[in-house]
């Protein structure tokens, strides 16, 4: 493959292009309103995987965005990667907040980006991310490089919680059979520290409504006499941290995977520099659980967040009202070995109990998944290792990720396959945040890798 570097930068221009066509096409999976879009998004896939080569493409329906479907069987004795992405996106609410429209891409040079940034909602998240892939595969098709059988498998509802995934995986198990996963929705940790994901958090999301009086009150003849639902809301939201911002919900730890002294203090060894954190972030100082570093934190360590909080009045001007109810989106993070449902579970019933009789109290979940550690001593985890060391000139550090990705544990119990996580962006790109972007570099070092691993994973696999 030592024409890959030449191949890429002689379709440097029309990769770009290809992907900004892409990014153009609201596909916000959690809003029917954009439904269409997400169904051109789906076409838009399938039309892009046969150009470059792959044979048996389809959009597949399920009873909410379709799945795309696409393979190359060269020898059905030899390998076979099964690739994951997602072609749907976040909203890009709020529209105000952002530079440049979330919908139009536009290259901008930065600090971290000084050859330039591509931003648009869904660049790093994943469309950039799994088009990597298809220009990879169209590389080796082109060059009769591809060593491997190779399925492609991008789905229209992972920012919703990939409720059809799993049926569809169940019902097509013949025709997605593997023998790894490899999934780039990940971060690297700086363009000079290539690093692979070892870990993710699971995730429990729910909505809670708080209910007062059977309608909005006077603030001045009802208020004090009557429970306002926002109040009511703000301390019971609050109550969930103790003074150490440990999650107060019993049994909300029990099942909570303890890293070993030794373990920690590996984890702990990724270049991590807090001034420049704090800087990016422009915050005065970090906050979480005592006793954990950031990288403990956001690593291995569960969390709960307010994601949204609403109620009353909020136009312009002034409404003095008592309002009837009151609402928050929280999100858990979770870690090995708890269970999404039972935390679920577990909040429902904490939330419920610590509500003042003169309110009511639904939690409705939405959607969840399990934590994952991914093995480190597998042939495709040393592939991946080997083709970010060969376009990098660094051994990628393994690392714990944040995020949740729950197909990942879901392709384990179905499908009977392992993942790796070898993904491109930054943490700084502003994931589901207002001016999302994606390197330049990062997008086209993703082309090139991609063919390495394939490559190293047919090889240890002889």
């Amino acid at each position: 493959m030592s024409d890959i570097k030449q191949y890429i930068e002689q379709n440097k221009q029309r990769f770009l292009d290809e992907l900004f066509a892409l990014l153009r096409i609201p596909s916000i999976s959690a809003d029917s309103a954009f439904a269409g879009d997400v169904a051109k998004a789906a076409d838009f896939v399938a039309e892009s995987m046969r150009a470059a080569g792959a044979d048996k493409v389809e959009v597949c329906k399920t009873p909410g965005h379709p799945i795309v479907y696409g393979e190359k069987i060269i020898d059905p004795s030899l390998p076979t990667v099964l690739v994951y992405g997602h072609y749907d996106v976040q909203p890009a609410v709020p529209l105000e907040l952002w530079d440049t429209p979330p919908f139009e891409p536009t290259i901008k040079k930065t600090e971290l980006h000084p050859e330039g940034a591509i931003y648009a909602r869904g660049s790093a998240d994943d469309k950039g991310q799994f088009y990597m892939h298809v220009k990879a595969f169209e590389y080796m098709m082109k060059n009769n490089a591809l060593p491997c059988n190779i399925k492609m498998m991008i789905e229209g509802e992972e920012e919703v919680g990939s409720n059809n995934l799993a049926d569809f995986c169940i019902a097509n198990k013949e025709r997605l059979k593997a023998d790894v996963v490899l999934i780039s929705d990940t971060s690297i940790i700086a363009n000079d520290c290539p690093s692979i994901d070892t870990g993710l958090r699971g995730l429990s999301y729910v909505e809670v409504e708080i209910t007062g009086p059977n309608r909005d009150l006077h603030s001045g003849v009802y208020g004090g006499a009557v429970a306002n639902p926002i109040n009511i809301l703000a301390k019971m939201i609050a109550s969930m941290h103790d003074e150490n911002n440990h999650i107060t919900i019993p049994g909300f730890y029990d099942k909570v995977a303890e890293l070993t002294a030794a373990e920690r203090e590996d984890l702990n060894k990724a270049p991590f520099d807090l001034d420049v954190y704090k800087k990016d972030l422009n915050v005065g100082d970090v906050w979480g659980e005592k006793g954990y570093t950031v990288l403990e934190r956001t690593g291995i360590r569960p969390t709960l967040d307010v994601n949204g909080i609403w109620g009353g009045y909020i136009g312009e001007g002034a409404k003095t009202v008592l309002p009837s109810k009151a609402f928050a989106k929280i999100s858990m993070r979770l870690v090995p070995h708890q269970v999404s449902d039972e935390i679920t579970e577990l909040f429902k019933k904490h939330f419920e109990s610590i509500a003042p009789a003169g309110v009511k109290v639904e939690v409705r979940p939405h959607h969840g998944g399990e934590p994952v550690v991914t093995p480190t001593d597998s042939v495709a985890y040393r592939a991946a290792s080997k083709a970010m060391e060969t376009t990098f000139g660094k051994t990628p550090v393994p690392t714990r990720g944040g995020g949740s990705i729950p197909i990942v544990a879901m392709f384990e119990k179905e499908l009977g396959l392992k993942s790796v996580l070898m993904g491109f962006g930054l943490d700084s790109d502003a994931l589901h945040s207002p001016n999302e972007h994606y390197g330049i570099v990062n997008y086209l070092k993703g082309i090139e890798t991609i063919p390495y691993f394939f490559k190293y994973y047919a090889e240890g696999s002889k």
